[in-house]
């Protein structure tokens, strides 16, 4: 009896490590098919395995139903190529196909990568879940984790708690918005393991990092109708290196009131920066404008970061011009040995690119520029 049960559990060991050892060669066989570098895919373990097919099954579907008509035209020439000139032609063809083909992804790819340095940030491919279905390679520069890393997996398990309502209201789509395109702007936290020096940290030492969101709903009809959010990414705050004569910066209380203001902002807009002082933010602004600067100040006060979009910033002669402004609250200055009257309350620094010229110059829209013309 004692040596049947040794013999049934040898039996059972063995096809225990058989049916690993086809597990393997399966998971084996299934990474090398997926689109990664082999350093990466040697790394890869079971669940990642699965986790990155998935994504990549779900892009797949998504793109084919973009590519399907252009499919289809191929096949239909390719096949009337045969019919025409033989094997050998279909050969040749076949051949020239394969080369053009190579040429066709390697000039995609190079043109990829300069939109994507062009962007400072990176592309995302959101489900209606949250699901993350695809991130463009260059993430890992701005977040200090890798592509494989991140996709499958879901928004909400890296985003801040606090911004999860607002990232299922830009996923929610109705069926209107989901065929007409319907565009998303948007703004929130995500965990980002870079440090300050520009190093890859462990996860759980992560910090959180502002991302400004923009992009719009796509669909596929075929196979199946699947939704989803194509984004672009780029961490806040974005690089004010490109300061110019059509730049300038503004220091605010809380309360958006002028604090201090450079003194570009006479050249660009017939302000100067004394009579701004004590004056709100708002007074400069075209009143259509107000739901998008009321949506930016609302991103300062709960994220710290915000980008406002373009609105009109109103010219001390007349008309407008159109800007856009990159904001951040700056944190109290605590006293110290070196300052020791130091302490300096909450403030909000903004700094507003003017993106046009003069836009109807002889229109009135505040008192400031009704004055300022009979001075004139």
């Amino acid at each position: 009896m004692t040596a049947d049960k040794e013999k049934r559990r040898a039996i059972s060991r063995e096809a225990a490590r058989k049916r690993r050892r086809v597990e393997s060669d399966v998971f084996g066989d299934l990474s090398q098919l997926l689109p990664l570098q082999p350093s990466v895919r040697a790394n890869l373990d079971k669940p990642s395995v699965i986790r990155l097919t998935l994504s990549y099954i779900r892009m797949h579907t998504l793109l084919k139903g973009h590519a399907g008509t252009k499919a289809d035209t191929s096949h239909t020439v390719k096949h009337g190529q045969a019919l025409e000139g033989g094997e050998e032609q279909q050969e040749r063809d076949g051949g020239r196909d394969d080369e053009e083909k190579q040429t066709v992804a390697v000039e995609a790819l190079e043109e990829t990568n300069m939109y994507l340095r062009i962007l400072e940030g990176f592309l995302m491919v959101l489900s209606t879940e949250g699901d993350m279905i695809y991130l463009s390679d260059n993430v890992s520069k701005y977040m200090g984790l890798a592509q494989a890393e991140l996709m499958g997996h879901n928004i909400f398990e890296f985003a801040h708690p606090c911004d999860h309502e607002e990232i299922r209201a830009n996923l929610r789509l109705t069926a209107e918005e989901v065929w007409s395109g319907a565009k998303r702007d948007f703004i929130m936290r995500i965990k980002s393991a870079l440090t300050h020096r520009g190093r890859s940290a462990n996860l759980k030492s992560a910090t959180w990092k502002v991302l400004h969101c923009q992009g719009r709903a796509q669909v596929c009809a075929i196979p199946s109708s699947v939704s989803c959010l194509l984004l672009t990414c780029q961490p806040l705050p974005l690089s004010h290196t490109l300061l110019s004569t059509h730049t300038f910066t503004s220091q605010h209380s809380m309360d958006m009131r002028f604090t201090y203001c450079d003194q570009r902002v006479t050249l660009l807009l017939g302000y100067s920066p004394q009579e701004l002082l004590g004056r709100s933010f708002y007074d400069l602004c075209h009143t259509m404008d107000t739901k998008c600067l009321n949506k930016n100040h609302l991103n300062l006060c709960l994220r710290s970061q915000s980008v406002s979009g373009q609105y009109r910033m109103l010219v001390r002669s007349g008309g407008y011009v159109w800007v856009e402004s990159h904001s951040a609250v700056i944190p109290s200055v605590r006293p110290s040995k070196s300052r020791p009257g130091a302490h300096q309350p909450l403030c909000i620094l903004c700094v507003t690119y003017v993106l046009s010229g003069v836009e109807e110059p002889s229109l009135q829209l505040s008192l400031d520029q009704t004055v300022n013309r009979y001075l004139s």
